[in-house]
């Protein structure tokens, strides 16, 4: 049995894999996203949902064509907690060498939320503002519908995520927007 590292020591390993802040800031930015999920869904694993966030993409930089898959071994060399390897391996289900469906509701939030955090920042970087904090649902739809604005982002994999959770698209949109909204309120 391995440990649950806390945020601080979660964020060591994240950073000890990878050096570009842009993977720094996804990983915290996922993070936060489940967090705020977690406050509605699961109050008493709030700490776990956000360190899961966090190192989802442990193995991406360093391996990119071993996604989801190189990440267990690392875990496992990081001591860590099967349940933290499993979490974070199912959000590459069907994209990458993972072979774990998401099942749990942590996992299917993870799944569906993480493509789609890349669309709504990449959508605050166009605003006058560069923040999500005056972005609308209305706005955000008109920037997913654009196949060719942030191409990497799977709109496939987002609307996949929705319907493994029973939600409809615009409530995923919705509850993630407001989940970028008040991170970024709370780090101003």
């Amino acid at each position: 049995m391995g440990t649950i590292p806390t945020y601080e020591q979660a964020l060591d390993i994240l950073k000890k894999y990878n050096k570009e802040p842009f993977h720094i800031q996804h990983g915290e930015t996922v993070g936060y996203v489940m967090r705020y999920f977690a406050k509605k869904y699961d109050p008493e694993n709030v700490d776990f949902w956000q360190i899961v966030g966090l190192l989802h993409d442990l193995d991406f930089e360093e391996y990119p064509d071993e996604h989801c898959v190189k990440q267990v071994e690392i875990m496992k060399d990081e001591g860590l907690d099967q349940s933290i390897i499993d979490s974070t391996i199912c959000h590459g289900y069907g994209m990458t060498g993972s072979t774990v469906k998401p099942e749990k509701q942590m996992e299917k939030i993870l799944f569906a939320s993480d493509e789609l955090t890349g669309i709504i920042g990449a959508a605050a970087l166009m605003r006058p503002s560069k923040s999500v904090s005056d972005m609308e649902l209305k706005s955000l739809k008109k920037k997913f519908k654009d196949k060719k604005f942030a191409a990497g982002c799977s709109r496939d994999v987002i609307k996949q995520g929705a319907e493994n959770l029973g939600w409809e698209l615009d409530e995923l949109l919705s509850e993630t927007l407001n989940a970028m909204k008040e991170m970024e309120s709370q780090q101003a």
